[in-house]
């Protein structure tokens, strides 16, 4: 196959994959908030968990070897375990509007979901009622095209280091030949251990993938491979749970829920060529993969193994992106 040519999407979002949606939901006195992604029909998705601390539900189903074939929305939340309740709050809502598997009469939306820690960044979390349940529905009827990046969402109270975090998102169109075209696109909640950062620069990891200056244009720089990069401090036994990046991985083409996994698998490597160090014990590293089959196009080995490279570059643009639009 000759080299493709790649050009980013026309919003460079992970909505530029046909059919997806994404919506935010946050409160500022929280300092966290809620972010889901839907679709306009069910669609195929896999996950892989790389972070030493997940916090997860309905995931299991994910496998290949399970039965469920296709999902009803995506959600990725602040509020460590206590955010897993936005996930009823979508449930809840496409119920209502008859979304979801029909089964004896009810229909049972599909909806797995993934948190991250930020209960200890200085939001009031003195509330009796969990809030992540209307954030969750909120999150949903936001849901659209176009939305925010930076310090939305999940995104809302996360730390990148030592460095604001928040919600990022990329896109990448790759023309194969022959007329044949995909999209790959990737969103992330960067609220990492690592840092997204060289030490003592202000360049990203993720410089060498940049495209036309979307996280700033400042270039590479030279490091010191023994340079300890700059992180969290003060971390003790009590918060060692305290981060995590979650994303989504998404890409048009019909992949089966093995082609699905492997693309989350790979596009772990974004977050190791964006974020120093990544995978850790404290951090709660989770991809789900999307594919919504609007492209009719036979997936080969060549090609799963460009979706492959180009999902990581791709991932880990969007982090770089969330922590530069954070800190506008």
């Amino acid at each position: 196959m000759p080299a493709p040519s790649l050009t980013t999407g026309p919003q460079n979002l992970l909505t530029d994959v046909h059919g997806l949606q994404v919506g935010h939901a946050q409160d500022a006195n929280l300092l966290s908030g809620v972010s889901v992604v839907t679709a306009d029909a069910p669609f195929t998705a896999a996950v892989h968990v790389m972070g030493g601390a997940p916090g997860s539900r309905e995931t299991d189903l994910l496998a290949p070897d399970k039965l469920v074939s296709k999902i009803d929305a995506l959600v990725l939340s602040g509020g460590s375990a206590f955010g897993l309740h936005a996930a009823s709050g979508v449930c809840d809502i496409m119920a209502r509007q008859k979304r979801g598997y029909e089964i004896a009469g009810q229909h049972v939306p599909i909806v797995p979901a993934a948190i991250l820690f930020d209960l200890a960044n200085g939001g009031d979390k003195n509330w009796t009622e969990n809030p992540y349940y209307q954030l969750g529905v909120d999150a949903y009827t936001q849901a659209g095209t176009k939305f925010q990046l930076g310090s939305v969402g999940a995104g809302m109270g996360a730390l990148a280091g030592t460095h604001k975090g928040g919600i990022g998102s990329a896109s990448l169109q790759i023309n194969l030949g022959n007329g044949r075209c995909t999209t790959l696109g990737a969103l992330a909640a960067v609220n990492s251990f690592g840092s997204p950062f060289i030490p003592g620069t202000d360049k990203f990891w993720a410089a060498p993938f940049e495209i036309d200056g979307e996280f700033g244009g400042r270039g590479n720089a030279i490091s010191d491979p023994l340079a300890m990069p700059v992180t969290k401090k003060g971390i003790t036994a009590s918060d060692s749970r305290a981060h995590t990046t979650i994303a989504v991985i998404a890409t048009d083409l019909p992949l089966t829920k093995s082609q699905a996994r492997r693309l989350a698998i790979t596009a772990h490597d974004g977050f190791a060529r964006a974020i120093v160090p990544s995978h850790c014990l404290m951090d709660g590293d989770l991809i789900f993969a999307v594919a919504t089959a609007r492209q009719d196009i036979a997936l080969t080995p060549e090609i799963e193994m460009l979706l492959g490279h180009f999902g990581a570059t791709t991932m880990a643009r969007a982090i770089a992106r969330a922590v530069y639009h954070a800190a506008d």
